[in-house]
């Protein structure tokens, strides 16, 4: 039972870390956008 619950906690754990890249490459060039929009 143990065994079953550090499964799905690994599985949640591994999605949140992908969901965080995703975030932070996503943030990253909207940031990028919104300098040059206002250096122009």
């Amino acid at each position: 039972m143990a065994q079953q619950e550090m499964k799905a906690a690994n599985e949640t754990y591994s999605g949140f870390l992908s969901l965080l890249k995703v975030g932070s490459i996503i943030t990253a060039v909207v940031t990028l956008v919104v300098v040059l929009l206002i250096a122009s």
